[in-house]
């Protein structure tokens, strides 16, 4: 097979792998003394609480949260649960482990030991929706708009641990729709204190949506977390879909067992709720109406929603804890620095997780991102690494090709540099592990009127040469770059 380089014919293999998809889908905490320009403060002290019970209810909430949890027992009206399968997650980042439970073990990822012999900060994160698993999510690319995966904690260097809940992924238990999954995070944060790489004194808690009203829920049970971070709880679960409610709906202290505003006065760590106004705000600023204290933070975004606010706000929590090292916690979040990264935006695009793969044929090791899968190409002879995925991001609409080719005298790297500067590419020699390349790089246009970028890098081996050609749209083309470049630097061949 010839390796003359023909840009039309690169541009139809990426029609035909790639498909385009359409993007889918308070601490009011302020500094003392700084200005809440969003709503009221609460005087200092002031604990405020007249919520009432329903009519008919037997519950005592004067016990506490965790004493009046511990002696309900749920009525399941249905036993509902899965058996989804759990990825592996991207090793020497992410481990996947067990962890004891009162319902048995349940699985989670949990950042690996970063083997310095110090004690780390970490941080449950809590996904939303209602499923009680794990998969691949958190290691997907993380939306600006709507980034839900908690990524940018590991992405600062924080330790996160991802857990699974009773009845998910082939869990003991059912779905027991934020009850018994209170119990499963006093677990989880039990296991975390245990590893020898995690500080116990410095484990946090997070989460959204469904998450965020469970992280609550466990701030409402146990002072254990050095600091609780809920974005988009409600103040009541009627507030959230019935459909998915697994317990007896005719009980009303089904009802007040797992809804947040009934037990604020319980919460002893210092608990960050923020939400987008145009999101669940509603429910927010009727859990502050109802209770404030020095422990209580509540926030309310203008100009986001209940997805836009978490890429911003997540980055701001992990700068918090990250200069968090002192005996006391030491989080404050001002109404001023969730503004200012609401309107900085993105000022840096995420690496993807990275993973090694070995192709046996050439004898070569290389990286690359832990949702690429390597797909043979049987009409062209070769491998095709491409995204599981089809959103709207430089992760899943770049792809690389590699092809391997026996010697071919009549046909060298010279020759291969003298047809791709014909065909309008940069060239550059250079060496990967040792062995001669040829590098060249273009952007072009196909037929149908698409930009694209491509880097082709052709190099010398023993037995021949081994090509890979990357592919990106232009638009994603300065975030494709640096992936296609740490690709290139990992390669290495047996020696």
């Amino acid at each position: 097979m010839n390796r003359k380089v023909v840009k039309r014919m690169f541009a139809l293999i990426l029609a035909a792998i790639v498909t385009v998809s359409a993007a889918a889908c308070g601490s009011g905490g302020d500094a003392e003394g700084s200005e809440n320009p969003h709503g009221k403060e609460a005087e200092e002290g002031e604990t405020t609480f007249g919520v009432e019970l329903p009519k008919g209810s037997n519950i005592d909430v004067s016990v506490g949260f965790k004493e009046a949890h511990d002696a309900f027992a749920t009525t399941l009206a249905r036993e509902e649960n899965d058996d989804d399968p759990i990825p592996e997650p991207p090793e020497g980042v992410f481990d996947l482990v067990s962890y004891p439970s009162k319902v048995g073990d349940l699985a989670a990822y949990v950042s690996s030991d970063p083997g310095d012999g110090e004690k780390h900060p970490l941080i449950i994160w809590v996904v939303g929706g209602w499923g009680n698993g794990i998969d691949d999510f958190p290691f997907t690319y993380p939306e600006w708009e709507n980034d839900q995966t908690g990524s940018a904690f590991w992405q600062n260097g924080i330790l996160t641990m991802y857990p699974s809940f009773r009845g998910g992924n082939g869990n003991p238990g059912y779905y027991e729709a934020l009850f018994g999954e209170v119990d499963d995070i006093v677990s989880a944060y039990e296991y975390a204190a245990s590893l020898p790489y995690v500080d116990p004194e410095r484990i946090y808690l997070g989460g959204h949506s469904t998450g965020g009203t469970r992280a609550l829920l466990a701030s409402e049970y146990t002072d254990k977390f050095r600091a609780v971070f809920c974005f988009g709880a409600v103040d009541e679960i009627k507030s959230h879909n019935n459909s998915q409610f697994t317990f007896d709906r005719g009980n009303v202290d089904e009802y007040i067992m797992r809804s947040p505003i009934y037990w604020l006065d319980n919460i002893e760590s210092p608990t960050f709720l923020i939400e987008g106004r145009d999101g669940n705000s509603e429910n927010l600023e009727k859990m502050e109406q109802a209770y404030q204290s020095d422990k209580l933070h509540y926030f309310v975004v203008e100009g986001a929603d209940h997805f836009s606010v978490l890429a911003p706000a997540t980055e701001v929590v992990a700068e918090k804890i990250l200069a968090d090292t002192g005996e006391e916690v030491n989080i404050d979040i001002t109404w001023g620095e969730l503004d200012e990264a609401m309107d900085r935006g993105r000022t840096k695009f995420p690496a993807p997780v990275m993973t090694k793969r070995y192709i046996e044929e050439a004898g070569m090791t290389f990286s690359c991102p832990y949702l690429w899968e390597i797909i043979e190409n049987t009409e062209r002879d070769g491998l095709d690494l491409i995204s599981r995925y089809e959103e709207e991001n430089a992760w899943d609409l770049s792809v690389a090709m590699i092809d391997i080719y026996a010697a071919n005298e009549e046909y060298g790297l010279q020759e291969l540099a003298e047809d791709m500067e014909a065909e309008g590419y940069s060239i550059e020699k250079i060496l990967i592990d040792g062995h001669e390349a040829v590098d060249g790089v273009v952007v072009f246009e196909s037929d149908d009127g698409v930009t694209l970028y491509q880097r082709y890098l052709s190099i010398e081996t023993d037995f021949g040469s081994v090509d890979f050609d990357f592919i990106a749209y232009e638009e994603f083309m300065e975030e494709a770059k640096p992936v296609f470049q740490d690709i290139v630097d990992s390669i290495t061949f047996d020696e």
